[in-house]
């Protein structure tokens, strides 16, 4: 009775209300999106990675553009010469962001492109994570102004 009356997606927002929903993570896709976050984006650099960062949704059909975060990893072969090696570093990256948004408030929609270092094979997982740490810090102070 009460789920009908509410109806389905009015009860599913007061679920979302009552329970913290972590950050959304989505893929950042097309030749065209990534070249633009390169062209465009601000850079940050850390130990184990260099981040390109623009505020917004990309144009894409799937992309939601209110809310999430949209990550694309990056990897040349001039980094190292295995696709063993250069994949594990790509899912190390991955894995350090899904488990710093989980925690996060809603940061709004921003692309992230990430460009991860040859040291983030041989680094702890710790300092992978201190480094998205870091970078979400500074990210969150250089927030566009709220548009109305």
């Amino acid at each position: 009775m009460f789920l009908t009356f509410l109806g389905l997606f009015g009860f599913l927002g007061l679920l979302g209300f009552l329970y913290h929903v972590p950050m959304k993570l989505d893929r950042l896709r097309g030749r065209k999106i990534t070249e633009r976050v390169l062209r465009k984006g601000r850079v940050w650099k850390g130990q184990t990675m260099a981040v390109r960062s623009v505020w917004g949704a990309p144009r894409h059909p799937a992309a939601d553009p209110l809310t999430g975060v949209y990550l694309g990893i990056i990897t040349s072969a001039k980094l190292d010469a295995s696709s063993v090696r250069r994949n594990r570093m790509r899912r190390r990256c991955r894995e350090a962001w899904r488990t710093a948004l989980q925690s996060r408030e809603n940061l709004g929609p921003v692309q992230l492109l990430i460009a991860p270092r040859s040291s983030s094979l041989r680094a702890p997982f710790v300092h992978i994570q201190q480094d998205v740490e870091r970078f979400l810090a500074t990210l969150s102070h250089g927030r566009p102004p709220a548009q109305e």
